[in-house]
């Protein structure tokens, strides 16, 4: 039985954060047709201006116009995704909205959907790590229904590990190398949060937590 979507509220938009590298990506939209982004290549200036950005990334809009925020919750660079969920987090409690923090992975998945003719695609994601590791998922696109489910969560991997998690997987799979532009996924960490949305899920402030590779960390 295909589950009764929920609708967003006329007149309210979701912002979404993804601040773990470099780049500071900001999205907003209110699933009726107007969404805008932005990237800004900060560097190490991320944390002095992410504030001034977001404030004037928001106008026309004010923040009683925000249903929701979504964030990035990593995996990525310890400090940049420290940031975001703390922001996220603090505008989720200031405000009493959901947060919804997304995996980086995941988003980088979900930008490979509408390159895929096909309805239903594996995509397996890799990115570097520290002391030489990868963090690795995989994840089955369904185009037509505008959906994504996870086949191997978010995990943590010597290359030879991840090498023979790949070798044996069942079924084909495209394998993305998630090294750049990470960022220019947080349209799609917008999207997989009204995914949530739509199914019923509000998350509290607090259930927010970063992903650095090992296990969630408190903020």
């Amino acid at each position: 039985m295909t589950q009764e979507l929920e609708q967003f509220a006329a007149k309210k938009y979701a912002l979404s954060l993804h601040t773990t590298t470099r780049e500071l990506g900001l999205a907003i939209g209110n699933f009726a047709g107007e969404t805008r982004s932005h990237i800004w290549d900060l560097g190490y200036d991320l944390s002095s201006y992410v504030h001034q950005y977001l404030i004037e990334f928001i106008k026309p809009q004010t923040w009683r116009d925000i249903a929701f925020v979504a964030v990035a919750r990593g995996p990525g660079g310890f400090t940049g995704t420290r940031i975001g969920v703390v922001i996220a987090r603090t505008l989720g409690q200031q405000l009493n909205i959901p947060v919804f923090a997304i995996s980086t992975l995941a988003a980088v998945a979900w930008a490979e959907k509408g390159k895929n003719q096909e309805t239903s695609v594996v995509v397996a994601v890799e990115m570097p790590g520290q002391r030489g590791r990868v963090f690795g998922a995989i994840y089955q696109l369904f185009v037509d229904e505008e959906s994504m489910r996870v086949l191997l969560p978010d995990g943590v991997f010597t290359p030879e590990a991840w090498q023979e998690t790949l070798a044996n997987w069942h079924g084909e799979y495209s394998l993305i190398k998630a090294t750049s532009g990470l960022a220019g996924t947080v349209g799609s960490i917008l999207a997989l949060a009204y995914l949530d949305w739509q199914e019923g899920k509000r998350p509290d402030w607090f259930e927010a937590l970063p992903y650095y590779g090992q296990h969630p960390v408190e903020v």
